[in-house]
């Protein structure tokens, strides 16, 4: 087994930083654990989930995706490359690791990292490069909260699924055993060198993360529209939760699987750029029409809309549920407006129509 005191992970970043590694890891960041770029002196925090998730390191909450050079009256466009670090996510959580085959799916169709997910038409060129320059290593969870839900959603604390190498807690958290699942993953295990130890070591169990809900049920009842109109998309249970929403978009933004964007001009008399920025559903404007319509108008629709995406589009689309049960909506909601007691309270409407239709 490779081992590692557990209080050594920072040697560890450090080692593999003067590798050549960009270094992602959770860290404190004055009152909060977050994922950031690993720098001297910050210490890895693996007991608390962080509050944001990986893929803003992938998919970046803005980026320059074209520029253009004014050059006599017109503008002419030139070349944007997409030029990432080699950088490893290190100790990130299994559920956010299943986030990235979402963003897979969307983005880079033909590497997804679950098998029949390529289809999709286009390759995003900025999201493939950072893709191909990223080595995961997963955390398997020891510790979990009220919040999380990933067995509920088809994962597990302990999952390797899309990690190129996974820690897992030993000895009674005293040491990590890094084991490589993939030809990155040993050559994180290679760059590593000493910091690594041969050993012995007895693993910890994973964390107990009780299924809150069936998910297949969920999926069912929101494609259900019977003649009643108390289930599916008519259920009053969307009037419940999108009063309670703020509209701050603060779930869709830490979630490591929604991934809508915008597209902004933004030009000086020399020089433009096009961007690309994280947009949300649960926004207002992100369905306003120019001439004043808004198909969704209130939370209500802005919020169904948002679990009818997860639980049933794009299963219909990808093959998959666009939800890893990481827990951070509820956890960061102002309102305390949480995705896994809503899918508990569908999944209950769902038992509770078929029970009464016998």
């Amino acid at each position: 087994m490779n081992l590692i005191d557990a209080d050594k992970l920072t040697d560890l970043a450090a080692t593999l930083a003067a590798a050549g590694y960009r270094v992602v890891a959770p860290v404190r960041d004055e009152d909060a654990v977050r994922l950031k770029v690993w720098s001297p002196g910050a210490v890895i925090e693996t007991a608390t989930i962080p509050v944001n998730s990986a893929k803003e390191f992938l998919f970046p909450p803005s980026e320059v995706i074209g520029r253009y050079a004014l050059d006599g009256r017109d503008f002419t466009p030139q070349e944007v490359r997409a030029d990432p670090p080699r950088t490893v996510l290190l100790a990130v959580r299994p559920c956010d690791v299943a986030g990235l085959a979402v963003l897979d799916a969307v983005f880079n169709p033909g590497r997804a990292s679950l098998p029949g997910l390529d289809r999709w038409d286009y390759r995003d060129a900025f999201y493939n490069a950072r893709r191909a320059a990223t080595t995961v290593v997963a955390l398997a969870c020891a510790t979990a909260d009220a919040e999380c839900f990933c067995t509920s959603v088809g994962g597990a604390p302990d999952s390797t699924c899309g990690a190129d190498a996974v820690l897992q807690s030993a000895d009674g958290g005293r040491r990590f055993v890094l084991s490589p699942v993939t030809a990155k993953g040993a050559a994180i295990l290679k760059a590593a060198g000493a910091t690594l130890a041969e050993g012995e070591a007895r693993l910890d169990p994973p964390a107990s993360v009780p299924e809150r809900f069936d998910a297949a049920a969920v999926t069912e009842w929101l494609g259900a529209n019977p003649p009643d109109r108390q289930a599916g998309f008519e259920s009053p249970l969307w009037q419940e939760w999108g009063l309670a929403c703020l509209g701050c978009g603060a779930c869709t933004h830490v979630c490591p699987t929604c991934h809508c964007f915008d597209l902004q001009d933004e030009a000086t008399r020399r020089e433009a750029v096009r961007l690309r920025n994280w947009d949300s559903c649960a926004m207002a404007l992100f369905t306003a029409h120019a001439g004043g319509h808004n198909p969704r108008p209130t939370q209500i629709e802005r919020w169904r809309q948002r679990v009818m995406h997860k639980f049933r589009y794009f299963p219909e689309r990808f093959g998959l549920l666009a939800c890893t049960g990481c827990g951070r909506c509820g956890r960061l909601c102002p309102a305390a407006v949480s995705m896994g007691e809503a899918c508990r309270e569908i999944a209950e409407a769902a038992k509770a129509a078929k029970t009464g239709a016998k």
